[in-house]
Order: structure tokens, then sequence, then C-alpha cells
């Protein structure tokens, strides 16, 4: 398995630079994954297309990652590797993910770090100026490298930097401010997308030789959760519904530290990075509907619940031990603050060992934000979590190559379901998105490419890209024209309540079963009661909401079907029915050690499933347990 990479791509077809100037290529987003993918394909020869519904690739929400990135560089000389990195993931996403593609992700991760380096990101530093590290959930060594807790942004002004000089060159046409509202599939294979100019209203067409989708993903889908309130699923939905496998679609991350609810008007929470796990510890009051300040209950009042269940990992178990345990903790009724909905993370400890300026070094604009948001400092009280939704697992069905069932699109970072089994390990995001980008889909895409450089430029007078446009004007002003009563908003907020209650942290057969009915009786009230106020050629929000929405009523019963499909628990993925005695989660691995792919088959039909059967080589299948 380690030289599977190396061999695979030493047999892939290539394409040589006078042909790279003849193809085009279409990237939408411009995350890591996709300002990565862009500017090196672009540096290669090939002539990129990007499109980014933000005004500037700069706002796309791998900005908003904090904590870190991995890698298996074993600066700390505490035994880490390669095999170690894999090994961590497998285990972490509950051995639910493909071996291959896990290896590889590890593989790569080294030369992303030196890569990122290389164009300047400011990573922090020992005494000594080397890399700094340090530790995530669910490892036992340091392997986090990290620009305070601002590592998201750091990392996107760098792969922004390499995008613009591509631009410059002429080599990337950036095209901001567009929302993919379909893709153009012309004699089987991806040719394009019809994408809405967000300013002036305008569906337009464009088209490439291939198609890479680096969208991120779904959880907004829960209305609440720690993404940006434009984050969807809504590329990755059309290409669904154009003939691509979505996989392990119920696979949710619910992220153990967000920033409570604090009233019933908000559009999105704040996430607390789970480095501060690294410093922080995770209590609640030993005594039920305990309502004092933290700082008021003594230590010995105090239950460090993580610390006392998983004495091996403590307060870096993975995010869904975590999640759980908080839930676990509320719903008995030893939750903290007016709802009873939160913990504590609590640095009193940490800074009288370390003193208030080493945690300010640290984590200082994570302080900041906390404090600004609840109005409370983290220096003198501790800090309310709870869990939210965060990060999707699941996604398109991709191959080794990271290209989906429809031949000439791909999938990469976020959007695609390949690396993280049933739960993603912390920092592990950034660096699957950096690497898909800039060291695996360039010569994968070219492989596919070879077989195009015959194929001339792919016209947009087509009938397929004029049936395609139809298609999704005739969707915009049928939304427009139901001109009822309701917000948008108010139905993605029931919506999202729907999923939370009864496809969150913790499903049933029973409440899965409630759920599918509930989201079709709100989906017709949605389509019969649905106010968008203003015209579809002007800058108009509410249709960019409606279109994403509407997907999401879809979306919702997949996840629903999928979730109900799968009876055992793992990772991410909790049924009630499948626990063992200490309310762990209990997988299934004689019936269930497979991915779960589904098949679009109409609108009124239900999808085809199919099993991709994981097989495990390098690594014994066995109980996860941290304690």
């Amino acid at each position: 398995m380690a030289e599977k990479w190396t061999k695979h791509k030493n047999s892939l077809r290539l394409v040589n630079p006078a042909n790279k100037n003849k193809l085009d290529i279409i990237v939408v987003g411009t995350g890591l994954a996709g300002s990565g993918a862009a500017s090196t394909l672009a540096e290669l020869g090939y002539n990129v297309k990007v499109f980014s519904y933000q005004d500037t690739p700069r706002r796309a929400h791998s900005v908003a990652a904090q904590g870190g990135i991995n890698a298996a560089k074993n600066y700390k000389n505490d035994g880490d590797s390669v095999y170690r990195l894999f090994y961590d993931m497998i285990k972490g996403g509950d051995y639910r993910a493909r071996e291959a593609n896990v290896y590889r992700a590890a593989e790569v991760s080294n030369q992303v770090i030196d890569h990122y380096t290389a164009m300047g990101v400011p990573f922090a530093r020992d005494y000594g100026g080397l890399l700094d590290n340090r530790s995530f959930g669910g490892v036992q060594v340091s392997r986090t490298f990290y620009a305070k807790g601002q590592t998201g942004q750091q990392c996107l002004l760098g792969g922004y930097s390499a995008l613009v000089r591509q631009v410059q060159k002429g080599k990337v046409t950036m095209y901001s401010r567009r929302e993919m509202l379909d893709l153009v599939v012309v004699d089987g294979k991806a040719r394009g997308i019809v994408a809405r100019n967000l300013v002036t209203g305008e569906v337009e067409r464009h088209s490439a030789h291939a198609v890479i989708l680096a969208t991120g993903g779904y959880g907004t889908i829960y209305y609440l959760s720690t993404l940006a309130v434009n984050s969807n699923g809504s590329a990755a939905w059309k290409a669904y519904k154009r003939g691509a496998m979505f996989a392990n679609p119920s696979f949710i991350q619910i992220h153990p530290t967000s920033i409570p609810v604090l009233n019933d008007y908000q559009c999105k929470l704040t996430l607390m990075s789970e480095s501060l796990r690294n410093d922080g510890r995770v209590w609640v009051p030993k005594k039920k509907g305990d309502k004092r300040f933290g700082f008021e209950i003594p230590e010995e009042e105090r239950d460090y619940y993580l610390e006392r269940r998983y004495p091996a990992y403590g307060n870096l178990v993975p995010r869904d031990v975590a999640s759980r345990a908080a839930k676990e903790r509320c719903d008995a009724g030893y939750g903290v603050g007016e709802t009873g909905l939160s913990v504590f993370l609590d640095f009193k400890d940490a800074i009288e060992k370390q003193g208030k300026k080493a945690i300010e070094d640290k984590y200082g604009n994570l302080f900041e934000m906390y404090e600004k948001i609840t109005g409370e400092s983290p220096y003198e009280r501790p800090m309310r979590i709870y869990p939210a939704g965060h990060y999707t697992m699941g996604g398109l069905w991709v191959d080794y190559n990271l290209m989906t069932t429809i031949p000439g699109l791909f999938a990469i970072g976020e959007s695609n379901f390949s690396d993280h089994g049933a739960n993603r390990l912390g920092a592990s995001s950034l660096m699957q998105c950096a690497g898909d980008g800039y060291f695996i889909i360039p010569y994968t895409v070219t492989d596919y490419l070879a077989d195009e450089i015959r194929t001339p430029k792919i016209s947009t007078d087509l009938p397929e890209f004029e049936a395609i446009e139809k298609e999704a004007k005739e969707r915009i002003d049928k939304l427009v024209g139901i001109q009822g009563k309701q917000t948008v908003t108010s139905f993605h907020k029931r919506l999202g309540k729907i999923m939370w209650d009864y496809c969150g942290m913790h499903r049933n057969e029973q409440g899965l079963t409630k759920a599918l009915g509930l989201i079709d009786e709100l989906a017709k009230e949605f389509w019969s009661d649905l106010l968008i106020p203003g015209d579809t050629d002007e800058l108009n929000q509410e249709i960019e909401k409606a279109c994403r929405v509407a997907d999401y009523f879809e979306m919702a019963k997949l996840l629903c079907n999928d979730a109900l499909n799968r009876k055992e628990s793992c990772g991410a993925h909790f049924r009630e029915e499948s626990q063992t005695e200490t309310g762990e989660a209990k997988r299934d691995d004689a019936n269930y050690t497979y991915v779960s792919v589904w098949e679009y088959k109409g609108d009124n039909t239900q999808p085809e499933f199919h099993k991709e059967e994981l097989k495990f080589e390098f690594v014994e299948l066995q109980e996860r347990s941290y304690k």
C-alpha cells in the first residue's frame, strides 16, 4: 500500500504542454481544494475557469478553519509516521473509509506542509524557529501545524496568491459572484455548467473538457451550523441528479465545541476550535440543575467527565465521542447556562500553569471572538460550549482518481466522500483539501484529458446547454411565481429543526421515519406558500436561498433514508438501537462494512442503493475505543 500511489502515478497518462494549452477545465469553488487545483492546473498549462459565489476567492469557507492542518512530519519525535496518521484516520472514521485513499491523503500531507511553508504561510514556530505542532482529538501525537487560531485563513491566503498569479498570467479566468445552477452532460461526459450571475441575475453557459467540483459540504442543512450561511450542497446535488452517485450522505460530523444557541434569531453558530481542548478542560457540575456561574463552583463539585470516562485520551477524544458525551450530560440534567444545553470548557488550570501570555499567544483571537459574542472573557470564567453541525464526511462518490460516476466530473475536498469514513479527525480537512487540489487531481485529471486532446472547444450552443439553461430558468421562475406568505428562511429553519431532532447526533428508526413524513409535508407547504420578493434579473438573495433550500428538501430525504438503511452505529452516525452497555457506538461489521452509494432514479422514485464493500488488508477491524 505504501507504494500504491507512486505506482499509480507512474501508470497515469500524460498530456504534452502544447496540447494542454488547447484544453479547458472548469473548477467550481475557490477554497483550499479549488484554489489549489486551479492554480496548479494553470501552472501546468491548462486553461482554467474558476467559479465562486463570493466577490473574492479569499472569502471561500476554508477561511473559517481555525485549529490547524495535519502532517506526518514527526518533528516532535513522538513516534508519528505516515502509517500512524493513516491508522488514526481509519480508526477515527470508525473503519468506514477506503484504506487506499486514506493512506494517500496521509502520504501527501508532508508535501502539503512544505508547499504552504514555501508559499509563505506563517505557521507557528517554536523558540528555535522550527515549525511548531500541537495535538488534536483522537490521536496521541502532536502533528498539527497551525497559525494561531486562523490556520484556514492563512492557508487560503497562500492559495489565493498562487491563484491570482495565474489570473495575471492569463491562464485562469475568474468568475466571481457566480453560482452553479446545474451540470451539463453531453454524450455521457461532463462538458460544462450553467451558472447564475448573482449581481445581474443573468443565467450563463460555460463549457470545458472536464469539470472539477470543490464546493464543500452540506452541513447547513441543519440551518444552525458552524458553516457560513451561504455554504450549501446544491452543486453536488445537481451533479447527483445528472448521474453522479452520492455516498454515505448521512455521515455528518457534529462538532463538540461551538458557542451555544443564544436566541431564536440566530442564522448560524460559531465554532470554537478543537485545539482549545489541548489546554481547556471540559466539565459539568456534579449536582443536577446547578445554575451557578462556573467560577463559583468549587473543584470538588466539578465532574471532568471526559477525563473520567476516557483516561487514555482525556479531553482530546474524537469529535463524535465528545459531542455525544456532552449531549448525554445535558440530557441527564447536568447542563449549564439558562437552557441547560451547554457544558464548560475551562482554562483556569492552564492559565495558572503557563501564564496568561502563553494562552493568549495560542488562542488569543478565539478568546476575543468568544468574548465579543457572549460578553464573557474566557480568561476570567469558563467558556460555555455545545455540539453543532459542522462537516460532512458524505459526498459524491469518487474512484481512486477522484472522478465521479460521470466521466469528466471530478469531486475534491469536502465535496467527495473518500477519506474520512464515519467521522473526521480534527485538522484533517485542510490536509485533504490541499492534498486533493495540489498533489492528486493534477495527475488524475491529466490522465482523463489524455483522451480529449482531439476534442475541439466545447460549444455552448449545443442543445444540451440550451435545455439545461431553460430548465434552470423555469425552476427560478416557478419559485418566484409562488407568491405565498412565508420566507425562505422560515422554511429552512423548520427543515433544520426536523433534521437536527431526528437525523442529528442521535437517530432511531421511529424518528427517521417520522422525519420523512414531516419533510414531505413541509416541502409541499414550501412549494405552495413561499414568498420571494423582487425580480429574477437583479441581485436577489432570496432567489439564491430558495434554490438551495429547495435542494435541501430533496437531500434531507436521502440523508434520512441512508440513516434508516444503516442500522448500525459508527462514528458520527449513532443509531440508538445499536449501542454498547456504556452508551458507545456499536458497529456491525458483519453486515455494514461498506460504503452506501445512492443512484438517482427520478424525482418521485426511490434512489437505487449500491454497496462498495470495504476491505481492510493493512488495518485490523477492531472495536474503536478511546478509554
